[in-house]
């Protein structure tokens, strides 16, 4: 399967200024799938050490951490010299040697030759812990499940998939272009882009082992959360884990701790919602009451959604049937449009926004994503029906006055002066240069 990342590990490959890359993600996102490929596709010798599966790797990092020493232990370990010009390392699931993301600063420094890659499923949370973390000493990429046009790749529709992503305009689509991207989209909601499940549903065209798979999912992520934190931590991760697709589904969806818990308070899950944070299992979107750059400095933190990563996974968790997907409207509508916004909000963190935000008034009007595009601050409201109302984003712009208003819809391309619809299946193009001419 293609995925967009591989691109960016070629240019980390032939970066002068390349250090040890820490590959983060949450679990089942295909991060050992791609560098699987990367390393067998662009070097002559690719070395995948699992340090989750072969214990006995830890004692390569007992003592001395010379990157130097470390090497010709891996050498000994699988029975030939490591030439550091042709050759790639994989350190996978490096969370479980502790000692071995400290090695990482030392290969920056005494060994800075060797092309290392550092990958792991819990990798953020185990990061976020190590107080002494050298920064700087590593490059980071982060791993999301695969976009909507990485699906239209998996699924075998490359001419739509260029189609969609060298659009340039905002004319619509013919019907029949359009409404083929809107039947794939409703399987994308449904299947989701965890590449396990996707390959699943290619090979087997069977929903009911995709169902399995995504449950496979959530029983792993679940084991996760004992795993890695004490017996108190992992109830409340899984508490508010356990809330996220209901809070969703309320027509508000700003996050409420008392569905969490009843009586709950901020201080008692601050620490467990960054934590889902960390392990790449959601998304936030925090309140900003003014939307002036920069828009992080305008962010209330203590208002904010929460997003799971992956729109097949919620589905899952609200045990959704697969029939909804034969059914014009209803999955974009379903639980309050539960799953459109949620899917907007992963492709919009998957396109390179590392925070998201949303506007509020102080009456009703809302708009759900607030967009910064070089040094231009956008709205964008999303539409799970065929409404036409823009009651929040004429508000908005009364009062800020944009260059561009966006809400995106299961409707075709629209331009009607400073207002642009963009299909829910063309989100990731907002905004750019091209949509804004």
């Amino acid at each position: 399967m293609k995925r967009f990342l591989y691109n960016e590990l070629i240019n980390w490959k032939n970066s002068h200024k390349r250090k040890p890359l820490l590959l983060q993600g949450a679990r089942q996102v295909g991060k050992t799938y791609l560098v699987n490929q990367f390393g067998k596709n662009e070097y002559i010798d690719y070395i995948n050490l699992n340090f989750e599966q072969n214990s006995d790797l830890k004692s390569i990092f007992a003592g001395e951490l010379n990157p130097h020493k470390i090497i010709e232990n891996i050498g000994f370990y699988i029975g030939r010299k490591i030439n550091p010009e042709n050759s790639l390392i994989l350190f996978d699931e490096i969370q479980e040697v502790p000692e071995a993301i400290t090695s990482l600063k030392y290969f920056c420094e005494a060994a800075p030759e060797y092309h290392l890659i550092a990958a792991g499923s819990l990798l953020g949370v185990s990061v976020g812990k190590k107080k002494s973390f050298p920064v700087g000493k590593v490059n980071f990429m982060t791993m999301h499940p695969m976009t909507f046009y990485e699906y239209l790749l998996a699924v075998s529709e490359k001419l739509l998939a260029d189609k969609l992503q060298n659009y340039n305009k905002t004319e619509p689509l013919t019907d029949l272009i359009h409404n083929k991207l809107i039947n794939h989209f409703k399987k994308y909601l449904f299947v989701g882009g965890m590449p396990e499940v996707l390959q699943d549903f290619i090979d087997n065209n069977d929903i009911a082992s995709v169902r399995n798979r995504q449950e496979e999912i959530l029983k792993a992520y679940k084991r996760d959360f004992s795993k890695y934190t004490d017996k108190p931590q992992a109830i409340k991760i899984s508490e508010v884990w356990q809330s996220i697709p209901y809070q969703l589904a309320k027509e508000n969806k700003k996050f409420k701790y008392s569905i969490v818990r009843k009586g709950a308070c901020a201080s008692a899950f601050e620490q467990t919602i960054q934590w889902l944070k960390n392990a790449g299992l959601v998304n936030i979107a925090y309140n900003i009451s003014v939307p002036k750059l920069p828009l992080a400095g305008y962010a209330d933190y203590s208002k904010f959604k929460i997003y799971l990563s992956d729109s097949g996974l919620l589905g899952a968790m609200l045990n959704v049937g697969s029939d909804i997907i034969i059914k014009p409207t209803e999955l974009f509508t379903e639980y309050n449009g539960a799953f459109i916004e949620n899917y907007v909000a992963n492709e919009l963190t998957a396109s390179g926004n590392n925070e998201l935000f949303y506007w509020k008034s102080r009456s009703d009007a809302e708009v759900d994503f607030i967009i910064q595009f070089q040094n231009e601050v956008y709205p964008l409201e999303v539409k799970s029906g065929l409404s036409r109302n823009l009651k929040s984003l004429r508000s908005y712009a009364d009062k800020y006055k944009p260059g561009l208003i966006f809400r995106t819809s299961p409707r075709n391309f629209v331009k009607d002066k400073e207002f642009i619809n963009i299909p829910l299946y063309a989100v990731s193009l907002i905004p750019t240069p091209a949509i804004k001419s």
